[in-house]
């Protein structure tokens, strides 16, 4: 699990939306909590979220802070550092840093993920974007 998120996370950090979908399994469902689109299903859903994902922020950091394992299940706090050129919650990143805090929730099948779920702190981003 802990290598799947890594090379995840990693992918992200690197600005690779291929990278990112890498390691999903080929019927993901990507689900960003409040996000317009809703849940996403299949790689290739995923990876149009990451395409434009990658354009609008461009994370620094995603330090993990709590981490808690089931038998095919992770859920792990992370603090997400980075700048906004594009629009994040629809509002202007304008190149502004900003930090705040994250959840995800991954479920894992036949050694990929099947599952993220992320719910985002976005009083927290408004607060900084407003």
């Amino acid at each position: 699990m802990d290598a799947l998120i890594r090379a995840h996370v990693a992918a992200e950090m690197n600005g690779d939306p291929a990278g990112c979908v890498a390691v999903y399994t080929d019927d993901v469902e990507h689900d960003v909590v409040g996000f317009p689109l809703g849940p996403q299903h299949g790689r290739q859903a995923a990876l149009a979220v990451y395409e434009r994902l990658t354009q609008d922020i461009r994370t620094e950091e995603m330090d993990p802070r709590r981490t808690y394992y089931g038998d095919d299940s992770c859920v792990m706090e992370h603090q997400w550092t980075g700048t906004v050129p594009g629009d994040f919650l629809g509002i202007p990143g304008n190149g502004r840093r900003i930090s705040f805090r994250m959840l995800h929730v991954f479920e894992f099948r036949d050694g990929l993920i099947s599952r993220e779920n992320v719910w985002i702190d976005g009083a927290a981003v408004t607060a900084q974007l407003a």
